[in-house]
């Protein structure tokens, strides 16, 4: 296997525990291999052989493993280690853009949300996250096991999450309210879904004075016994819905494993995450200022592009992928155009104002804020996105290959073929970066089809504005797509059903 194989996106993900089905390809020893890499490649783009790099993980199997390979490998590389420990992806960033560490570089031990037997890398310089094109680079300099070697190395521990990270966010709350305990009249209920992000609750919420009793899931546990650790998980989300209605709480938060993600779920256990989260955190910004660009990934619902632009905004439907994506945002700024956020529907989201971090708990924050202003005019967070239409029916499935080799070549030709038979008797929703978006005015819907950035498959959304219109438009596909022999399709002739029998 090539190493090269191990890229996900702009990360590094890989099988670390083998299963019945799956060989381990990702190994303490390939990691020191990456992480000889790393160092090698800040060395030559900083142009330095003094370098130091910070490394923490998340609740994972393998967490401690890698960690303690990686620090291994840097030993030997002769560089400044700053070991972190148990920590959320955002503040493996700050450890490099905070003045106290000022590290050249950082890793995220993490695979986000993926089942337990799973692991992956992120990194991190002063510039943000490493994009695609390192990433390759990066996995090619490991497979020639190029790593520098120096003779002094210093090993320091820096539980930065609760002494720097967390204490940076309660102050950024206390500074925008003007308030020493802002959410003391609030019960906010976290389920952290035993990844890292139980610091939150005791760190965050609690010195800002909320009560949290009835959170749930803090401890970490890297079998994730609970529930799968990712807000766009149907179980995950009934689970913390279910936290706020038990213990009538004002608000849930709910965040992945490392704590780049996050959804909530107001008063009564109404879900606020997805498209909806995108029209919330659009909402708090145009009441700031209006004519601004918002950048999402292409699945944004159309309810929350007509929602930001009557609220006096421009949603901009980019790629999938949250590197894809906040990169886009940049671009609109560097073109003069006013773009403050970069936000997927998968809970990724990063701020201008944040240096443009990917930050769940930052994003968590910012609505806490909110949240507090809104309480002095008797409303809620809910009430700012009341005009936001949601579809009446939807579907989301994946569409998968019969075979694994060239899928990408067979997606791309269907999904051009499918292009040109919406174009010639549908209408096709433009410009789209991703994919193709038909605009089924029969149904009062649309779809979009798109291959999916980290696995081999393509994935199907479909909205309507009637009852029974996804399903009218799901028949459809189903039919045009069933002409395609590589494609395997059970999700979507499950939700078609009798239309098709």
């Amino acid at each position: 296997m090539s190493l090269r194989d191990l890229k996900s996106g702009s990360d590094i993900r890989g099988t670390a525990i083998a299963t019945a089905t799956e060989e381990v390809n990702l190994d303490a020893e390939t990691v020191k291999k990456i992480g000889g890499a790393f160092c090698h490649f800040l060395m030559v783009k900083l142009e330095k052989t003094e370098i130091s790099i910070a490394v923490g993980h998340d609740s994972r199997l393998t967490g401690e493993i890698f960690k303690d390979a990686l620090v291994e490998q840097f030993k030997k590389c002769g560089i400044t280690i700053y070991d972190c420990g148990l920590a959320s992806t955002p503040s493996m960033y700050c450890m490099a853009k905070n003045p106290e560490t000022n590290a050249d570089g950082a890793i995220m031990i993490t695979a986000s949300h993926h089942p337990s037997h799973k692991n992956g890398l992120k990194f991190f310089t002063k510039d943000g996250g490493l994009q695609s094109a390192d990433i390759d680079e990066l996995l090619s300099l490991a497979e020639l096991d190029i790593a520098p070697e120096g003779y002094k190395s210093s090993l320091l521990r820096k539980p930065y999450v609760e002494r720097c990270y967390a204490k940076g966010l309660v102050d950024f709350v206390k500074s925008k309210t003007g308030q020493d305990y802002p959410l003391q009249d609030f019960k906010i209920v976290v389920d952290a879904g035993n990844g890292a992000g139980g610091f939150f609750v005791e760190h965050v919420l609690k010195p800002l004075g909320a009560d949290t009793t009835g959170s749930q899931f803090l401890n970490p546990d890297g079998l994730f016994p609970n529930h799968a650790p990712n807000p766009e998980d149907r179980h995950a989300m009934i689970s913390i819905c279910d936290c706020v209605v038990a213990n009538n709480a004002d608000l849930g938060i709910i965040f992945d494993t490392d704590v780049d993600r996050c959804a909530i779920v107001g008063k009564g256990g109404v879900p606020i995450n997805r498209s909806a989260l995108i029209g919330l955190v659009s909402a708090i910004l145009l009441k700031e200022k209006k004519g601004i660009y918002i950048v999402s990934d292409s699945v944004a619902s159309d309810g929350v592009n007509d929602f930001i632009r009557n609220s006096g905004g421009f949603l901009v439907r980019y790629k999938r992928g949250y590197q894809n994506v906040i990169s886009h945002a940049k671009r609109l700024n560097d073109e003069e155009l006013d773009c403050p956020l970069a936000i997927e529907t998968s809970g990724h989201c990063a701020f201008r104002e944040n240096d443009w971090q990917d930050d769940g708990a930052y994003l968590a924050v910012r609505l806490l804020v909110e949240m507090s202003k809104l309480k002095q005019e008797d409303k809620n967070l809910a009430d700012l996105i009341a005009d936001l239409k949601i579809p009446k029916s939807e579907f989301e499935g994946r569409i998968l290959f019969k075979e694994q080799k060239g899928f990408k070549q067979y997606g791309d030709n269907v999904i051009k073929s499918l292009t040109e038979f919406t174009e010639g008797s549908f209408k096709l929703n433009t410009p789209c970066y991703e994919g193709v978006r038909g605009i089924m005015e029969f149904a009062e819907g649309s779809f979009l089809l798109r291959q999916s950035v980290h696995d081999p498959n393509m994935v199907l959304n479909i909205e309507s504005s009637t009852e029974d219109g996804a399903k009218q438009i799901a028949k459809i596909l189903y039919t045009y797509l069933s002409a395609f022999e590589e494609l395997e399709m059970p999700a979507l002739k499950d939700f078609v059903g009798e239309l098709i029998e």
